[in-house]
């Protein structure tokens, strides 16, 4: 996923090395035709979400990406991957507005099921860092996080309304990795511009 967007934004002036990652994508697809999304009938009908975010990661603009994929049960129904806006001036602040996006997802995804006559409330947000969570429940804005932008504090007010709650989960275990990480290191020079 990643690799495909990260390769997408060089199709207006390519390169012999977007040429080449492409066509590493595409081997890759062509060996594991059996890998894909599973959506089980007798699966729970709870949605959570999961999102992450690389600090400072393209190596032209540094600006970070945010990655963030929702699920009902075990069922992915929802994500994204996309380059953040602004540079981010810390990993909190870079996760912190990853936290916003996800968070912006899952409220629309609630008010889809609302529309359908599912009601769910208390969503669980799971992230990896604890100085993003930190923030978000913390109403008073200290001059450490004066940086991130306001319009991102939206946040907090529906974490203080208990529409959302962020629980820390480790790296290891975080879903969201796949949507702002690379392959491998080798693998992500050939898209980042030679």
């Amino acid at each position: 996923m990643f690799s495909v967007c990260l390769c997408a934004g060089y199709q207006s002036s390519p390169k012999e090395s977007h040429l080449t990652a492409v066509k590493r994508i595409f081997r890759y697809l062509a060996y594991t035709p059996i890998l894909g999304l599973f959506y089980s009938h007798d699966s729970l009908f709870n949605l959570h979400a999961y999102f992450d975010a690389d600090y400072g990661g393209c190596k032209l603009d540094r600006k970070s990406t945010s990655g963030t994929c929702q699920f009902l049960g075990n069922s992915l129904v929802s994500w994204f991957s996309k380059k953040q806006n602004s540079v981010a001036l810390s990993t909190t602040e870079a996760e912190y507005v990853a936290a916003g996006s996800c968070c912006a997802q899952v409220l629309w995804l609630k008010q889809q099921l609302c529309d359908f006559g599912i009601s769910i409330c208390n969503v669980c947000i799971k992230c990896d860092n604890t100085s993003a969570i930190n923030l978000s429940r913390n109403p008073v804005q200290h001059s450490k996080s004066k940086h991130v932008e306001i319009r991102h504090h939206f946040l907090r007010d529906h974490v203080e309304k208990g529409d959302i709650f962020l629980e820390y989960i480790d790296t290891l275990n975080q879903v969201a990795d796949i949507f702002t990480s690379r392959w491998t290191m080798k693998d992500s020079a050939h898209c980042e511009g030679s």
